[in-house]
């Protein structure tokens, strides 16, 4: 190590990894210095030993399934490659029926331990069909989790209802409803959504609509799509909006950060963005993640899905510990033809025996189901 501390003690960003080392996270104006910083390897070094030290030469994974229940939507995001307007020729949404089958097969075949339910903002549902969808599944299949609908959707069937997105929650959490996914945060800054996502909910009701959660007893993920139109300073507020949550309500549970991908997007027809961000960011993203969520929020997954299994084995090097899920029927990213987004339980269990670690498959809630 003595190699590496001299290498710390000669970077720009020294000071902050040696802070790092002893327990004190980067404040806003350090984290913008290590968004600059080209010493990607070093801030991979200091981010992994903090892993280690919290959970070993080990990573976990969870069996899951995504259940793009809807793709109809009137949100209209130009970084999404899915939706389709109501009436649309290609439109669908899937009846109780059909979302049984698709429980029941993945149970049978993958004994999954999670279902991750997403679709469109589609406004001829009401909220009927998401709490009988979700006591189905949580009667039918107890072993399965259910980690369902971004704070976007919970905030467009509080619309339809005419209700409030606390009622919203609450008679979700009642049907079976037991964690939220981080999507529709994308870069929690206002003036980047009025460009990606103008329709969207504003990045205070994100913030709002978690605390409210995380209130109930319903935890969270929490996400960032870097890689678009936000700069280095809308990545720091991003981080330190879900730092000031976090310590106030202890309601997140992991932190992804993953790379937008352009491909049969709007951003791409219009030449906002040309190509994604590449491999170097994203392990840039993992280590700075890892930093300033050090003791925070345990767990940062390695993003796979956009930069591929090889990028995921790397970043559980650079402060990973967990690989997010199998992933067996998305549509939404593959949809931009970027890859296969086909993964199962095998394919994650050898990546990660593949790099020398011990894998942990767990649940909904990051608990244990088994060591492999």
């Amino acid at each position: 190590m003595s190699q590496t501390t001299e290498q710390i003690y000669q970077s720009d960003i020294g000071d902050i990894l040696e802070n790092s080392l002893i327990g004190k996270r980067p404040s806003p104006e350090e984290c913008l210095r290590l968004l600059k910083s080209d010493d990607v390897y070093l801030m991979g070094l200091v981010a992994g030993h903090l892993t280690k030290k919290q959970f070993g030469k080990k990573a976990s994974f969870v069996n899951n399934i995504i259940l793009n229940y809807t793709n109809v939507c009137i949100t209209d995001c130009k970084f999404c490659a899915f939706y389709r307007s109501p009436g649309a020729d290609d439109s669908y949404t899937l009846t109780l029926d059909q979302i049984e089958a698709r429980v029941k097969s993945a149970w049978e075949m993958f004994k999954i331990r999670q279902v991750l339910i997403q679709g469109g903002h589609n406004p001829n549902l009401k909220i009927e069909y998401y709490e009988d969808a979700f006591k189905l599944i949580r009667e039918k299949f107890p072993q399965v989790g259910v980690h369902a609908l971004s704070t976007s959707e919970i905030d467009m069937i509080a619309r339809v209802e005419k209700s409030s997105t606390r009622e919203i929650l609450s008679r979700l959490k009642d049907a079976g409803l037991q964690s939220i996914p981080g999507a529709g945060a994308e870069i929690l800054v206002d003036s980047v959504k009025d460009v990606i996502s103008p329709k969207k909910i504003s990045s205070d009701d994100w913030i709002r609509i978690m605390d409210e959660a995380h209130s109930i007893g319903i935890p969270g993920s929490a996400t960032m799509m870097y890689g678009h139109v936000e700069n280095k300073q809308d990545i720091v507020d991003h981080f330190f909006k879900i730092t000031k949550l976090q310590e106030k309500t202890n309601g997140f549970m992991a932190f992804i950060p993953w790379n937008f991908e352009p491909n049969n997007t709007l951003m791409q027809k219009e030449g906002i963005v040309e190509h994604g961000a590449g491999g170097i960011q994203l392990l840039k993203m993992i280590a700075i993640s890892r930093l300033v969520f050090d003791g925070l929020i345990s767990h940062i997954q390695s993003s796979w899905l956009t930069n591929g299994v090889g990028m995921a084995q790397l970043a559980l090097q650079y402060g990973a510990d967990d690989f997010g899920g199998t992933l067996i029927g998305e549509e939404v990213v593959s949809c931009t033809g970027a890859r296969s987004t086909e993964l199962t339980g095998k394919l994650i269990i050898d990546a990660i025996h593949q790099i020398g670690y011990k894998v942990e498959e767990r649940d909904n809630f990051y608990k244990p189901v088994s060591v492999l």
